[in-house]
C-alpha cells in the first residue's frame, strides 16, 4: 500500500482542518483511511492532482452498511481464530486444490471438514476431497494441508471481498484512489474535523511601574492537537484567524427517494374501467529576619544568602524564541503560516510561536461598574503594530519580571487598540450615586394652551476614595446617553463608541467628588383653564412670562371662571326644571280620578291653577337660561378674542 504522508495542514477556529498529502509513486490505486465522522467532509472536499502526467479514473468507497448487512451474499465467513478451517467449511461444494506436505497435491470438489476437538484437533480433522474424473472421495488430515487454491473464481471474489471489509474497520472507511498505471507525482487535499487551534499571549513589560508608558513584548503562541492516526514530520503549517462558513452535508449516507405507488388497475368484463388514486409513501509561617527569632533570646547562625534570579525580560525572552511566521489577508480571514517545518507525534499537542512583537503601552485606571464593581482595574492599552490580525486568546501580564495579572486578548485587526484589564487596583474605591429631574427651559401660549418646553436632566455622582500613600489617576468610564447632551461637565478625555472616559487624579488618602450632567429637551402642553394662580406666580418670578402675558392670562381664567359659574347656574336650573316636571306629572295624576262637579269640581280647579303656575316657572326658568347660554357665548367670544391678540 502506498504511503501517502501529509505535507501541510491548516488549521481553523471552528473545528475543521485543511489537509494536503504529497508523494511520488508508481502503481494504479492508492488507499486511504478516514474515520466515518470524516467521511461527509471527505466526500464534500477530496481533491486528487496528478503532476506526473497521470490520470486518476475514480474514487470508491465502501457503502456505509453495518459488517453484517455487508455480509450479506458472501459465501466466505473467516473467524480470527481459525481461519483455515471456516475457509475449508466455507468452501464446500467448490473446486479447489489442496497443496499436502510431502505428497502429491489434490484436485477436485471439496466435500467438506470433519472437525475434531482437543489438542489433537490438526492431526485428527479430516478434509475430504471428490477427486475430478474420479468417483474416488480422497481424505487427508488437516495437519497435511499446507495450503489452498481456489479454482472456482466466485468463491476466490468473495474470499477477497472478505478480506477487504475486514480491512474497514467499524469506525474507519477505507477510500481508493484507482489511477491509470505508470509513475504519479499525487497530491491529495481534502477538509476534515480537527480540533480548533487556540493562541495563549505572553504580555512582557519591561519599564518601572511609575511610568505612564512602558514597552512590552507580545509573544503570542499558537496551540494545536494532533488527533490524526499517524504522526506528522516536518510539514508546513498554517493557523487562519476568523470563522468561514463551513457546515456538515450528508453524503455518506445512501439515499434512496420514496416514490408514488400505482397499484395494479381492476378490471371487470363489460363494465367501466376505474383506477384508484396514487398512494404516497440537533503555609503560612514567621519569617525570621538578620539570623534571629522576634521574642526570642537565642541567636542562630546566619542563613545562606538567597540565591540571585534572573528576572524575566522582555529583550531575552524575545532573542530567545525564534518566530518565524508570515501573515496574509484571505479575505475576512487571516492566515499565521509557520516558516519553520513542524513535527508533532500521533496523539500528541504542540505550540508555535506566531508573534513576537514590541509595542508601546499605556498603564491606566480604568473604571466601570459594569465591569468590576467599586474599584478600577489596572489596564495596559495598546496598538495592534504587530502587522497580524491578533486572534481572540489569554494573555498573562509579566512587569517587571513579576506576575501581575491575566486577561483575555480580544480578536483585534491590524492598526486596532487593544485594552488588557489584568488586575484590580484595591487601593481606589468607587461609590456612585444618581438621580434625575425636570427644569422648564421656556413657555408659550397657544390656543387655549400653555406650551412647555423643558429639560430632562439625569445625573450621576462618582465618590472616589484612595487608601494609598501615592496620588492615582483614574479614568472613569461614564455611559454615553442617545439624545442626551453633557451640562455643566468637564469634557471627556476620551470618547468610544459606548462610553465617555473621564480623568479623575485622587491624592494619596484623599477623596475626589465627580459629577456628570446630561440633559436633553422635551416638550408638553397644559390646557389654560387648569392652571392655578400660584403657578403663574411662579412663571412670573422666574422670567418665564412677562407681566402682560401674566395679566392676560389672569383675565382669561376670571372668564373661565365666569363660564364654570354660568354652567353651575344652567345646572341648577335644570335640577329646578326637574322638580316643576315631577310636580305637574303628580298634579295630573290626582286630575285624572276627580269629576268636574261638586267639592271633587272645585277640587279639580284648584289643581289646574296650580299646573298654570308650574308653567309660568317653567317660562321663566327658561328666560334664565336663554340668558346664561347668551352670556356663556358672550365670554366664549370675548376669550377666543383675547387668546387671537396674546397669540
Amino acid at each position: 500500500m502506498v504511503n501517502l504522508p501529509i505535507k501541510h495542514m491548516t488549521l481553523y477556529k471552528h473545528g475543521v482542518g485543511f489537509f494536503e498529502r504529497q508523494e511520488k509513486m508508481v502503481g494504479e490505486k492508492v488507499v486511504l483511511s478516514f474515520r466515518v465522522e470524516e467521511m461527509n467532509d471527505i466526500l464534500k472536499s477530496l481533491t486528487v492532482i496528478d503532476a506526473g502526467g497521470g490520470k486518476v479514473l475514480g474514487i470508491d468507497y465502501a457503502t456505509p452498511k453495518d459488517r453484517e448487512s455487508q455480509l450479506e451474499g458472501c459465501s466466505i465467513r473467516l473467524d480470527n481464530r481459525r481461519s483455515l478451517q471456516d475457509l475449508l467449511v466455507s468452501l464446500q461444494g467448490r473446486q479447489v486444490r489442496l497443496l499436502l506436505i510431502n505428497t502429491e497435491n489434490l484436485e477436485g470438489t471439496l466435500v467438506g471438514l470433519d472437525e475434531a476437538a482437543g489438542e489433537l484437533s490438526l492431526q485428527n480433522s479430516l478434509v475430504s476431497l471428490l477427486l475430478n474424473d474420479s468417483p474416488a472421495v480422497e481424505v487427508v488430515t488437516l495437519a497435511d494441508v499446507e495450503g489452498v487454491e481456489i479454482l472456482d473464481g466466485q468463491a476466490a471474489a468473495d474470499l477477497r471481498y472478505f478480506l477487504d471489509l475486514s480491512l474497514n474497520q467499524e469506525d474507519y472507511r477505507r477510500v481508493t484512489i484507482r489511477l491509470t498505471p505508470g509513475e504519479h507525482e499525487l497530491m491529495v487535499s481534502y477538509i476534515a474535523p480537527a480540533p480548533t487551534w487556540r493562541v495563549s499571549y505572553r504580555l512582557v513589560v519591561s519599564t518601572p511601574d511609575e511610568a505612564k508608558q512602558a514597552k512590552a513584548l507580545l509573544l503570542g503562541w499558537g496551540i494545536f492537537d494532533n488527533q490524526l492516526d499517524e504522526d506528522l514530520k516536518d510539514i508546513s503549517l498554517a493557523l487562519v484567524a476568523g470563522m468561514p462558513i463551513s457546515f456538515v452535508y450528508d453524503l455518506y449516507t445512501p439515499f434512496t427517494p420514496e416514490r408514488p405507488v400505482v397499484e395494479e388497475e381492476q378490471r371487470v368484463a363489460a363494465a367501466p374501467v376505474e383506477f384508484e388514486a396514487q398512494k404516497l409513501q440537533a503555609s503560612s509561617g514567621a519569617v525570621a529576619r538578620g539570623g534571629a527569632m522576634m521574642g526570642m533570646g537565642m541567636d542562630f547562625a546566619s542563613p545562606p544568602p538567597v540565591p540571585q534570579r534572573k528576572a524575566l525580560d522582555a529583550e531575552n525572552i524575545a532573542q530567545a524564541v525564534a518566530v518565524e511566521t508570515t501573515g496574509k489577508e484571505l479575505g475576512e480571514l487571516f492566515q499565521y503560516a509557520i516558516q519553520t517545518p513542524v513535527t508533532v507525534g500521533r496523539g500528541q499537542s504542540a505550540m508555535v510561536p506566531i508573534v513576537s512583537k514590541t509595542l508601546t503601552v499605556q498603564k491606566e485606571l480604568l473604571y466601570n461598574a459594569k465591569k468590576m464593581p467599586s474599584h478600577p482595574v489596572a489596564t495596559l492599552r495598546m496598538k495592534n503594530e504587530t502587522g497580524m490580525t491578533l486572534e481572540r486568546g489569554p494573555v498573562t501580564v509579566i512587569d517587571v519580571g513579576e506576575y501581575v495579572g491575566e486577561a483575555v486578548l480580544p480578536f483585534t485587526a491590524t492598526g486596532g487598540e487593544i485594552v488588557v484589564p489584568y488586575a484590580v487596583e484595591l487601593g481606589v474605591k468607587v461609590k456612585e450615586s444618581t438621580g434625575s429631574r425636570r427644569e422648564v427651559h421656556s413657555l408659550r401660549l397657544r390656543q387655549a394652551y400653555l406650551h412647555f418646553e423643558e429639560w430632562h436632566i439625569i445625573w450621576h455622582e462618582y465618590q472616589l476614595d484612595n487608601s494609598t500613600g501615592k496620588p492615582l489617576t483614574v479614568l472613569l468610564e461614564h455611559p454615553r446617553s442617545a439624545d442626551y447632551e453633557l451640562f455643566d461637565t468637564l469634557e471627556p478625555q476620551e470618547i468610544t463608541a459606548n462610553y465617555m472616559r473621564f480623568e479623575q487624579t485622587v491624592p494619596a488618602y484623599g477623596e475626589v467628588l465627580f459629577k456628570v450632567e446630561a440633559r436633553r429637551m422635551t416638550s408638553r402642553r397644559e390646557e389654560l383653564h387648569k392652571q392655578s394662580h400660584s403657578s403663574l406666580q411662579r412663571y412670573l418670578k422666574t422670567g418665564l412670562m412677562d407681566r402682560r402675558q401674566h395679566d392676560l392670562i389672569i383675565k382669561l381664567l376670571m372668564l373661565y371662571d365666569a363660564i364654570g359659574n354660568y354652567e353651575k347656574q344652567l345646572v341648577q336650573l335644570e335640577a329646578e326644571r326637574q322638580k316643576i316636571y315631577q310636580a305637574q306629572k303628580q298634579i295630573q295624576g290626582n286630575m285624572g280620578e276627580l269629576k268636574s262637579t261638586g267639592k271633587e269640581g272645585v277640587l279639580r280647579n284648584r289643581y289646574v291653577d296650580q299646573l298654570e303656575t308650574t308653567e309660568e316657572s317653567l317660562r321663566r326658568l327658561e328666560q334664565q337660561e336663554a340668558y346664561l347660554k347668551k352670556s356663556i357665548d358672550e365670554v366664549k367670544l370675548d376669550i377666543e378674542t383675547r387668546l387671537k391678540e396674546i397669540s
